[in-house]
Protein backbone atom coordinates (compact mmCIF):
# COMPACT_ATOMS: atom_id res chain seq x y z
CA UNK A 1 0.00 0.00 0.00
CA UNK A 2 2.63 2.24 0.86
CA UNK A 3 4.93 1.49 -2.27
CA UNK A 4 1.43 2.45 -4.83
CA UNK A 5 0.96 5.43 -2.07
CA UNK A 6 4.40 6.84 -3.31
CA UNK A 7 4.46 5.71 -6.72
CA UNK A 8 0.88 7.50 -7.16
CA UNK A 9 2.54 10.50 -5.16
CA UNK A 10 5.47 10.57 -7.75
CA UNK A 11 3.41 9.91 -10.79
CA UNK A 12 0.34 12.01 -10.23
CA UNK A 13 1.74 15.26 -10.23
CA UNK A 14 1.93 18.40 -11.87
CA UNK A 15 2.12 17.11 -15.05
CA UNK A 16 -2.02 15.63 -15.05
CA UNK A 17 -2.69 19.54 -14.86
CA UNK A 18 -1.53 20.15 -19.10
CA UNK A 19 -2.55 16.97 -20.20
CA UNK A 20 -6.01 18.66 -22.01
CA UNK A 21 -3.04 21.04 -23.44
CA UNK A 22 -0.87 18.69 -24.70
CA UNK A 23 -4.16 16.43 -26.16
CA UNK A 24 -5.47 19.71 -27.78
CA UNK A 25 -1.63 20.13 -29.60
CA UNK A 26 -1.97 16.32 -30.32
CA UNK A 27 -5.50 15.34 -31.39
CA UNK A 28 -8.02 12.44 -30.74
CA UNK A 29 -6.11 10.02 -32.42
CA UNK A 30 -2.17 10.44 -31.76
CA UNK A 31 -3.15 12.29 -27.88
CA UNK A 32 -4.53 9.47 -26.40
CA UNK A 33 -2.35 7.13 -28.22
CA UNK A 34 1.00 8.85 -27.28
CA UNK A 35 -0.71 8.49 -23.64
CA UNK A 36 -1.39 5.08 -23.52
CA UNK A 37 2.72 4.08 -25.30
CA UNK A 38 3.78 5.78 -22.66
CA UNK A 39 2.21 3.83 -19.80
CA UNK A 40 2.93 0.47 -22.01
CA UNK A 41 6.21 1.81 -21.86
CA UNK A 42 6.76 2.93 -18.15
CA UNK A 43 4.94 -0.12 -16.66
CA UNK A 44 7.31 -2.56 -19.13
CA UNK A 45 10.56 -0.98 -18.08
CA UNK A 46 9.49 -0.35 -14.26
CA UNK A 47 9.00 -4.37 -14.04
CA UNK A 48 12.48 -5.04 -15.48
CA UNK A 49 13.64 -2.24 -12.96
CA UNK A 50 12.36 -3.93 -10.18
CA UNK A 51 14.08 -7.46 -11.27
CA UNK A 52 17.36 -5.26 -11.01
CA UNK A 53 17.28 -4.29 -7.36
CA UNK A 54 19.20 -7.31 -6.15
CA UNK A 55 21.96 -8.58 -8.35
CA UNK A 56 23.08 -11.48 -9.87
CA UNK A 57 19.19 -12.94 -8.87
CA UNK A 58 16.26 -10.99 -8.73
CA UNK A 59 15.17 -12.86 -5.72
CA UNK A 60 18.20 -14.29 -4.31
CA UNK A 61 20.82 -11.50 -5.14
CA UNK A 62 22.48 -8.41 -2.35
CA UNK A 63 20.31 -5.57 -2.05
CA UNK A 64 21.36 -2.40 -3.99
CA UNK A 65 20.18 1.13 -2.14
CA UNK A 66 19.57 3.53 -4.91
CA UNK A 67 19.87 3.63 -8.79
CA UNK A 68 23.13 3.69 -8.49
CA UNK A 69 23.69 1.21 -7.15
CA UNK A 70 21.59 -1.14 -9.42
CA UNK A 71 23.77 0.48 -12.77
CA UNK A 72 26.92 -0.05 -10.91
CA UNK A 73 26.30 -3.95 -9.95
CA UNK A 74 25.12 -4.65 -13.77
CA UNK A 75 26.38 -2.50 -15.89
CA UNK A 76 29.86 -0.99 -14.13
CA UNK A 77 32.05 2.04 -16.00
CA UNK A 78 31.52 5.25 -16.96
CA UNK A 79 27.70 4.13 -17.06
CA UNK A 80 27.24 4.69 -13.23
CA UNK A 81 28.27 7.98 -13.60
CA UNK A 82 25.87 8.96 -16.81
CA UNK A 83 23.11 7.42 -14.38
CA UNK A 84 23.79 9.79 -11.17
CA UNK A 85 24.35 12.96 -13.54
CA UNK A 86 20.93 11.99 -15.15
CA UNK A 87 18.99 10.50 -12.20
CA UNK A 88 20.01 13.47 -9.20
CA UNK A 89 19.66 15.84 -12.38
CA UNK A 90 16.12 14.76 -12.99
CA UNK A 91 15.78 15.20 -9.15
CA UNK A 92 16.81 18.79 -8.69
CA UNK A 93 15.05 19.81 -11.86
CA UNK A 94 11.57 18.40 -10.36
CA UNK A 95 12.20 20.01 -6.95
CA UNK A 96 12.21 23.41 -8.93
CA UNK A 97 9.40 22.52 -11.09
CA UNK A 98 7.46 21.70 -8.41
CA UNK A 99 8.59 24.81 -6.37
CA UNK A 100 6.81 26.73 -9.71
CA UNK A 101 3.82 24.99 -9.82
CA UNK A 102 3.07 24.91 -6.01
CA UNK A 103 3.69 28.80 -6.12
CA UNK A 104 1.34 28.80 -8.98
CA UNK A 105 -1.51 27.30 -7.59
CA UNK A 106 -1.25 29.72 -4.35
CA UNK A 107 -1.28 32.12 -6.42
CA UNK A 108 -4.69 30.97 -8.50
CA UNK A 109 -6.10 31.42 -4.97
CA UNK A 110 -5.70 34.58 -4.81
CA UNK A 111 -6.57 35.69 -8.37
CA UNK A 112 -9.48 32.99 -8.15
CA UNK A 113 -11.04 35.32 -5.28
CA UNK A 114 -9.90 38.59 -7.28
CA UNK A 115 -11.72 37.93 -10.38
CA UNK A 116 -14.86 36.91 -8.47
CA UNK A 117 -15.10 40.02 -6.55
CA UNK A 118 -14.34 42.36 -9.15
CA UNK A 119 -14.91 40.91 -12.37
CA UNK A 120 -13.10 38.25 -15.13
CA UNK A 121 -11.87 41.18 -16.84
CA UNK A 122 -9.73 42.46 -14.55
CA UNK A 123 -6.03 41.59 -14.79
CA UNK A 124 -4.74 40.50 -10.95
CA UNK A 125 -1.68 40.44 -11.25
CA UNK A 126 -0.18 38.68 -8.31
CA UNK A 127 4.00 37.91 -7.63
CA UNK A 128 4.28 34.26 -7.11
CA UNK A 129 7.43 35.04 -4.87
CA UNK A 130 5.61 35.43 -1.92
CA UNK A 131 4.34 31.99 -2.07
CA UNK A 132 7.75 30.34 -3.20
CA UNK A 133 8.98 31.54 -0.45
CA UNK A 134 6.40 29.83 1.74
CA UNK A 135 6.79 26.35 -0.24
CA UNK A 136 10.55 26.97 0.54
CA UNK A 137 9.88 27.20 4.85
CA UNK A 138 7.52 24.73 4.50
CA UNK A 139 10.05 21.95 2.72
CA UNK A 140 12.90 23.54 4.56
CA UNK A 141 10.73 22.05 8.22
CA UNK A 142 9.60 18.52 6.78
CA UNK A 143 13.06 18.18 4.96
CA UNK A 144 14.01 17.52 8.30
CA UNK A 145 12.35 14.17 8.24
CA UNK A 146 15.05 11.74 8.12
CA UNK A 147 14.49 9.44 5.58
CA UNK A 148 12.29 7.91 3.20
CA UNK A 149 10.86 5.40 5.84
CA UNK A 150 9.41 7.88 7.62
CA UNK A 151 7.54 9.37 4.91
CA UNK A 152 4.97 7.17 3.95
CA UNK A 153 2.17 9.29 6.13
CA UNK A 154 3.09 11.77 3.52
CA UNK A 155 2.74 10.30 0.51
CA UNK A 156 -0.54 8.62 1.72
CA UNK A 157 -1.76 12.45 2.24
CA UNK A 158 0.03 13.72 -0.96
CA UNK A 159 -1.53 10.62 -2.82
CA UNK A 160 -5.57 11.67 -1.68
CA UNK A 161 -4.79 15.26 -2.22
CA UNK A 162 -3.42 14.26 -5.93
CA UNK A 163 -6.93 12.05 -6.46
CA UNK A 164 -9.12 15.61 -4.78
CA UNK A 165 -7.62 17.95 -7.45
CA UNK A 166 -7.82 15.61 -10.58
CA UNK A 167 -11.09 14.73 -9.60
CA UNK A 168 -12.28 18.65 -9.18
CA UNK A 169 -10.71 19.17 -12.66
CA UNK A 170 -12.76 16.23 -14.04
CA UNK A 171 -15.58 17.31 -12.52
CA UNK A 172 -15.50 20.91 -13.65
CA UNK A 173 -14.61 19.11 -17.51
CA UNK A 174 -17.39 17.11 -17.79
CA UNK A 175 -20.17 20.07 -16.07
CA UNK A 176 -18.69 22.27 -19.03
CA UNK A 177 -19.16 19.75 -21.74
CA UNK A 178 -22.71 18.30 -20.47
CA UNK A 179 -23.70 22.41 -20.07
CA UNK A 180 -23.39 22.43 -23.94
CA UNK A 181 -20.04 24.28 -24.74
CA UNK A 182 -19.09 23.86 -28.06
CA UNK A 183 -15.39 23.79 -28.08
CA UNK A 184 -13.45 23.50 -31.33
CA UNK A 185 -11.75 19.88 -31.36
CA UNK A 186 -9.93 17.64 -34.30
CA UNK A 187 -8.96 14.66 -34.92
CA UNK A 188 -5.33 15.95 -35.12
CA UNK A 189 -5.15 18.58 -32.89
CA UNK A 190 -5.31 22.61 -32.99
CA UNK A 191 -5.61 23.74 -36.48
CA UNK A 192 -2.53 24.99 -38.98
CA UNK A 193 -3.50 28.22 -40.38
CA UNK A 194 -6.25 28.89 -37.53
CA UNK A 195 -5.00 28.60 -34.21
CA UNK A 196 -1.54 27.97 -35.00
CA UNK A 197 1.25 28.16 -37.68
CA UNK A 198 2.74 25.53 -39.30
CA UNK A 199 6.35 25.84 -37.33
CA UNK A 200 4.26 26.35 -34.04
CA UNK A 201 2.32 22.81 -34.45
CA UNK A 202 5.42 20.74 -34.85
CA UNK A 203 7.07 22.41 -32.29
CA UNK A 204 3.83 22.12 -29.63
CA UNK A 205 3.55 18.51 -30.43
CA UNK A 206 7.17 18.12 -29.71
CA UNK A 207 6.38 20.03 -26.14
CA UNK A 208 2.80 17.54 -25.90
CA UNK A 209 4.91 14.92 -26.35
CA UNK A 210 7.73 15.58 -24.00
CA UNK A 211 4.97 16.53 -21.09
CA UNK A 212 3.55 13.48 -21.85
CA UNK A 213 6.76 11.39 -21.07
CA UNK A 214 7.16 13.94 -17.97
CA UNK A 215 3.51 12.79 -16.34
CA UNK A 216 4.54 8.83 -16.31
CA UNK A 217 8.07 9.33 -14.56
CA UNK A 218 8.76 7.89 -11.30
CA UNK A 219 11.95 5.47 -12.55
CA UNK A 220 13.85 8.01 -10.45
CA UNK A 221 12.79 7.26 -7.36
CA UNK A 222 11.30 3.36 -8.15
CA UNK A 223 14.66 1.74 -6.23
CA UNK A 224 14.60 4.24 -3.35
CA UNK A 225 10.43 3.12 -2.86
CA UNK A 226 11.54 -0.77 -3.37
CA UNK A 227 14.26 -0.16 -0.44
CA UNK A 228 11.30 0.41 2.00
CA UNK A 229 9.53 -2.87 1.36
CA UNK A 230 9.99 -5.96 3.69
CA UNK A 231 10.86 -9.67 2.43
CA UNK A 232 9.42 -11.89 1.83
CA UNK A 233 7.59 -12.14 0.06
CA UNK A 234 10.65 -10.87 -2.34
CA UNK A 235 10.81 -7.19 -3.07
CA UNK A 236 10.93 -7.18 -7.00
CA UNK A 237 7.23 -9.00 -6.81
CA UNK A 238 5.86 -6.36 -4.49
CA UNK A 239 7.23 -3.92 -6.19
CA UNK A 240 5.58 -4.87 -9.75
CA UNK A 241 2.29 -5.49 -8.35
CA UNK A 242 2.82 -1.72 -6.40
CA UNK A 243 3.40 -0.53 -10.51
CA UNK A 244 0.74 -1.67 -11.91
CA UNK A 245 -1.55 -0.26 -9.26
CA UNK A 246 0.38 3.26 -9.51
CA UNK A 247 0.41 2.64 -13.13
CA UNK A 248 -2.82 1.78 -14.05
CA UNK A 249 -4.48 4.18 -11.78
CA UNK A 250 -2.66 6.84 -13.03
CA UNK A 251 -3.09 6.14 -16.50
CA UNK A 252 -7.35 5.71 -15.88
CA UNK A 253 -6.89 9.65 -14.44
CA UNK A 254 -4.91 10.96 -17.44
CA UNK A 255 -6.58 9.14 -20.31
CA UNK A 256 -10.13 10.84 -18.50
CA UNK A 257 -8.59 14.63 -17.14
CA UNK A 258 -6.47 14.98 -20.97
CA UNK A 259 -9.78 13.74 -22.89
CA UNK A 260 -12.39 15.27 -21.35
CA UNK A 261 -10.28 18.54 -20.41
CA UNK A 262 -9.57 18.44 -24.38
CA UNK A 263 -13.40 17.98 -25.15
CA UNK A 264 -14.22 20.62 -22.55
CA UNK A 265 -11.82 23.57 -24.04
CA UNK A 266 -10.85 22.22 -27.40
CA UNK A 267 -7.83 23.15 -29.41
CA UNK A 268 -7.49 26.89 -26.88
CA UNK A 269 -7.12 24.25 -24.06
CA UNK A 270 -4.57 26.00 -21.38
CA UNK A 271 -1.31 24.73 -20.24
CA UNK A 272 -2.70 24.28 -17.03
CA UNK A 273 -6.07 23.94 -16.57
CA UNK A 274 -7.24 24.42 -12.67
CA UNK A 275 -4.83 27.56 -12.66
CA UNK A 276 -5.15 29.00 -16.33
CA UNK A 277 -8.46 29.83 -15.69
CA UNK A 278 -10.08 27.46 -18.33
CA UNK A 279 -12.72 27.79 -15.00
CA UNK A 280 -13.81 30.74 -12.98
CA UNK A 281 -16.51 29.39 -10.78
CA UNK A 282 -17.54 27.93 -8.48
CA UNK A 283 -14.67 30.22 -7.62
CA UNK A 284 -14.57 28.08 -3.86
CA UNK A 285 -13.95 24.62 -5.55
CA UNK A 286 -11.38 26.05 -7.67
CA UNK A 287 -9.65 27.57 -4.50
CA UNK A 288 -10.21 24.01 -3.00
CA UNK A 289 -8.63 22.16 -5.92
CA UNK A 290 -5.77 24.89 -6.21
CA UNK A 291 -4.96 24.10 -1.83
CA UNK A 292 -5.35 20.22 -2.83
CA UNK A 293 -2.11 20.57 -5.60
CA UNK A 294 -0.15 22.72 -3.28
CA UNK A 295 -0.49 19.56 -0.28
CA UNK A 296 -0.04 17.14 -3.14
CA UNK A 297 3.19 18.79 -4.10
CA UNK A 298 4.80 19.99 -0.83
CA UNK A 299 4.37 15.63 -0.44
CA UNK A 300 5.83 15.26 -3.69
CA UNK A 301 8.58 17.41 -3.47
CA UNK A 302 10.03 15.32 -0.79
CA UNK A 303 9.31 11.99 -2.47
CA UNK A 304 11.89 13.47 -5.25
CA UNK A 305 14.15 15.28 -2.79
CA UNK A 306 14.87 12.62 -0.13
CA UNK A 307 17.37 10.56 -2.83
CA UNK A 308 19.57 14.03 -3.11
CA UNK A 309 19.48 14.48 0.78
CA UNK A 310 20.40 10.73 1.17
CA UNK A 311 23.00 10.67 -1.53
CA UNK A 312 25.15 13.28 -0.65
CA UNK A 313 24.97 12.35 3.22
CA UNK A 314 26.10 8.81 2.85
CA UNK A 315 29.29 10.35 0.84
CA UNK A 316 30.22 13.00 3.57
CA UNK A 317 29.48 10.11 5.76
CA UNK A 318 31.82 7.61 4.41
CA UNK A 319 34.82 10.63 3.76
CA UNK A 320 34.51 12.25 7.06
CA UNK A 321 33.38 9.24 9.68
CA UNK A 322 34.84 10.87 12.68
CA UNK A 323 33.56 14.35 11.72
CA UNK A 324 31.02 15.32 14.83
CA UNK A 325 29.43 17.70 12.97
CA UNK A 326 28.47 15.31 9.89
CA UNK A 327 27.53 12.62 12.45
CA UNK A 328 26.23 13.47 15.73
CA UNK A 329 22.44 13.30 16.14
CA UNK A 330 21.24 15.75 19.02
CA UNK A 331 17.88 14.50 20.95
CA UNK A 332 15.11 17.07 21.44
CA UNK A 333 12.29 16.69 23.31
CA UNK A 334 9.02 17.70 21.78
CA UNK A 335 5.91 17.98 23.67
CA UNK A 336 3.06 15.31 22.14
CA UNK A 337 5.52 14.40 18.78
CA UNK A 338 8.03 13.07 21.85
CA UNK A 339 11.72 12.74 21.05
CA UNK A 340 13.29 14.18 17.68
CA UNK A 341 16.56 13.63 16.88
CA UNK A 342 18.21 16.91 14.94
CA UNK A 343 21.80 16.60 12.96
CA UNK A 344 23.24 19.53 12.66
CA UNK A 345 24.43 18.86 9.19
CA UNK A 346 21.27 17.66 7.90
CA UNK A 347 19.43 20.52 9.01
CA UNK A 348 22.68 23.12 7.25
CA UNK A 349 22.63 20.83 4.15
CA UNK A 350 19.06 20.51 3.40
CA UNK A 351 18.11 23.88 3.87
CA UNK A 352 20.55 25.02 1.53
CA UNK A 353 19.10 22.35 -0.81
CA UNK A 354 15.81 23.91 -0.21
CA UNK A 355 16.84 27.85 -0.38
CA UNK A 356 18.84 26.77 -3.62
CA UNK A 357 16.31 25.19 -5.67
CA UNK A 358 13.68 28.07 -4.49
CA UNK A 359 15.94 30.55 -5.69
CA UNK A 360 16.31 28.59 -9.53
CA UNK A 361 12.66 28.69 -9.28
CA UNK A 362 12.51 32.49 -8.87
CA UNK A 363 14.95 33.22 -11.78
CA UNK A 364 13.50 30.84 -14.06
CA UNK A 365 9.50 30.34 -13.28
CA UNK A 366 8.11 29.02 -16.76
CA UNK A 367 5.85 25.63 -16.39
CA UNK A 368 5.03 23.91 -19.34
CA UNK A 369 8.30 24.09 -21.23
CA UNK A 370 10.09 23.09 -18.12
CA UNK A 371 8.08 20.08 -17.58
CA UNK A 372 8.25 19.16 -21.29
CA UNK A 373 12.51 19.84 -20.96
CA UNK A 374 12.70 17.57 -17.90
CA UNK A 375 10.70 14.83 -18.88
CA UNK A 376 12.60 14.32 -22.28
CA UNK A 377 15.78 14.61 -20.81
CA UNK A 378 15.32 11.68 -17.86
CA UNK A 379 12.76 9.85 -19.98
CA UNK A 380 15.39 8.14 -22.07
CA UNK A 381 18.15 7.22 -19.98
CA UNK A 382 16.59 6.34 -16.49
CA UNK A 383 13.16 5.09 -17.94
CA UNK A 384 13.75 3.09 -21.24
CA UNK A 385 18.27 2.58 -21.62
CA UNK A 386 19.50 1.98 -18.26
CA UNK A 387 16.30 -0.40 -17.36
CA UNK A 388 16.75 -2.28 -20.70
CA UNK A 389 20.56 -2.76 -20.09
CA UNK A 390 20.49 -3.92 -16.88
CA UNK A 391 17.78 -6.76 -17.68
CA UNK A 392 19.77 -7.87 -20.65
CA UNK A 393 22.92 -8.31 -18.60
CA UNK A 394 21.19 -9.88 -16.19
CA UNK A 395 19.14 -12.30 -18.06
CA UNK A 396 22.14 -13.03 -20.20
CA UNK A 397 20.11 -12.29 -23.40
CA UNK A 398 22.21 -13.55 -26.83
CA UNK A 399 23.44 -10.09 -28.92
CA UNK A 400 20.95 -10.43 -31.75
CA UNK A 401 18.49 -12.54 -30.93
CA UNK A 402 14.67 -12.02 -31.31
CA UNK A 403 14.06 -10.65 -27.71
CA UNK A 404 17.56 -8.06 -27.79
CA UNK A 405 16.75 -6.70 -31.27
CA UNK A 406 12.97 -5.80 -30.10
CA UNK A 407 14.29 -4.47 -27.09
CA UNK A 408 16.94 -2.29 -29.02
CA UNK A 409 13.79 -0.74 -31.49
CA UNK A 410 12.40 -0.08 -28.06
CA UNK A 411 14.87 1.71 -26.64
CA UNK A 412 16.06 3.09 -29.91
CA UNK A 413 12.39 4.45 -30.58
CA UNK A 414 12.49 6.14 -27.11
CA UNK A 415 15.27 7.85 -27.91
CA UNK A 416 14.31 9.99 -30.68
CA UNK A 417 10.97 10.58 -28.70
CA UNK A 418 12.75 11.97 -26.37
CA UNK A 419 15.07 14.18 -28.68
CA UNK A 420 11.85 15.58 -30.85
CA UNK A 421 10.40 16.56 -27.30
CA UNK A 422 13.37 18.07 -25.95
CA UNK A 423 13.90 20.05 -28.80
CA UNK A 424 10.28 21.41 -28.45
CA UNK A 425 10.51 22.23 -24.99
CA UNK A 426 13.65 23.98 -25.77
CA UNK A 427 11.95 26.39 -28.74
CA UNK A 428 9.50 26.65 -26.34
CA UNK A 429 11.82 28.11 -23.35
CA UNK A 430 13.34 30.57 -26.23
CA UNK A 431 9.74 31.81 -26.81
CA UNK A 432 9.27 32.37 -22.65
CA UNK A 433 12.61 34.02 -22.37
CA UNK A 434 11.21 36.39 -24.86
CA UNK A 435 7.66 37.39 -24.04
CA UNK A 436 8.35 36.77 -19.79
CA UNK A 437 7.45 40.16 -17.69
CA UNK A 438 8.95 39.43 -13.98
CA UNK A 439 6.84 39.92 -10.88
CA UNK A 440 3.62 38.80 -12.78
CA UNK A 441 2.06 35.40 -12.24
CA UNK A 442 2.74 33.28 -15.21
Amino acid sequence: MTASAHIITAVIGSGVLSLAWAIAQLGWVAGPAVLLAFSFITYFTSTLLADSYRSPGPVNGSRNYTYMDVVRSHLGGVKVQLCGLAQYGNLIGVTIGYTITASISMVAVERSNCFHRHGHHVKCSISNYPYMIIFAVIQIILSQIPNFHELSWLSIVAAVMSFAYSSIGLGLSIAKVAGGGHARTSLTGVTVGVDVSGTEKVWRSFQAIGDIAFAYAYSTVLIEIQDTLKSPPPENKVMKRASLIGVSTTTIFYVLCGCIGYAAFGNKAPGNFLTGFGFYEPFWLIDFANVCIAIHLIGAYQVFAQPIFSYVEKRCNKKWPENKFISTEHAINIPVCGTWYINLFRLVWRTTYVVVTAVMAMIFPFFNDFLGLIGAASFYPLTVYFPIEMHIAQAKIAKYSFTWIWLKILSWACLIVSLVAAAGSIQGLAQDVKTYKPFKTQ
